[in-house]
């Protein structure tokens, strides 16, 4: 494993809750990190924040909106520039939703948040992460999971907040799985987890009462990241700390592959380009 301080970390959604912490941690590690979020004046603040409190300068910031594929593309495009990405952590997402909305590109917005805009990501910057190899993909997915219904992916027959979350999550642990395999060999292992149940974030705090700390989450997080216990554990879930199993789509090949399919046509990008 390349010793943290030389590795370079890509974080999305880092502005708040579990990426914001991680960034800290990572960031008084030595790391250099790339953080993504879609507000300039959060991130902003993020950067001053961290070079005080860490010294560390090798740290900076990409805007992207998550809701317009176009942003996801570009994020992926500056970050393929890169001289080299060891870690790719996959953490923005939006919670259960109220009301069901739509992202600019037609999709039900948990969908494209939750999975597709990681989904891109992921596809697009194996290659890169793959030439930096050793390195390490980290999908940060829920222990909320709900089987994909194939013919209403987008729930537009019966929209729930809570079925569209959780059927996100585990599109995230089914393309955990199926990278696992494809980049089998390359140098470059594909994990996710649960970090912790209900942390005391905004996409917790107003519809649940907080059980775990963020700390928690970081910490299982992290281990992901950088403990080199790890090195070549690829296409596992981890319920915090521990190995588990998820929920029992994920383990279908059928569903996988339809799963695929979907994903490179809803978001221009064949599974395919991960070699």
């Amino acid at each position: 494993m390349t010793p943290i301080e030389e590795q370079t970390v890509l974080i999305t959604g880092a502005t708040d809750g579990l990426g914001r912490a991680l960034a800290r941690e990572l960031a008084a590690r030595g790391a250099t990190l790339v953080l993504h979020g879609r507000s300039r004046e959060r991130g902003e603040a993020l950067l001053a924040e961290l070079r005080a409190e860490t010294g560390n300068d090798r740290v900076s910031y990409l805007l992207a909106d998550f809701a317009r594929l176009s942003d996801v593309h570009a994020l992926a495009e500056r970050v393929a520039g890169l001289e080299r990405l060891d870690v790719l952590v996959n953490n923005a997402g939006i919670g259960v939703e109220h009301t069901r909305r739509e992202s600019r590109d037609g999709h039900e917005l948990t969908f494209q948040v939750d999975y597709l805009a990681g989904y891109v990501l992921a596809v697009r910057l194996a290659p890169l992460l793959a030439r930096s190899a050793p390195a390490r993909i980290v999908n940060v997915s829920s222990a909320g999971q709900a089987p994909i219904d194939f013919d209403d992916v987008m729930l537009r027959r019966r929209w729930d907040g809570g079925q569209a979350y959780c059927q996100a999550k585990l599109a995230q642990i089914m393309l955990t799985f199926d990278l696992a395999e494809a980049l089998a060999g390359t140098g470059v292992t594909v994990n996710a987890l649960h970090p912790a149940s209900y942390m005391p974030t905004k996409m917790v705090v107003g519809l649940f009462t907080p059980r775990s700390t963020v700390a928690e989450g970081v910490g299982n997080t992290l281990r992901l990241v950088a403990d080199p216990a790890l090195d070549g554990v690829t296409g596992r879930y981890f319920d915090r700390s521990d190995e588990t199993r998820a929920a029992g789509q994920a383990y279908r090949s059928d569903a996988r592959a339809r799963l695929r399919e979907l994903s490179g046509e809803l978001t221009g990008v064949p599974f395919d380009a991960v070699r």
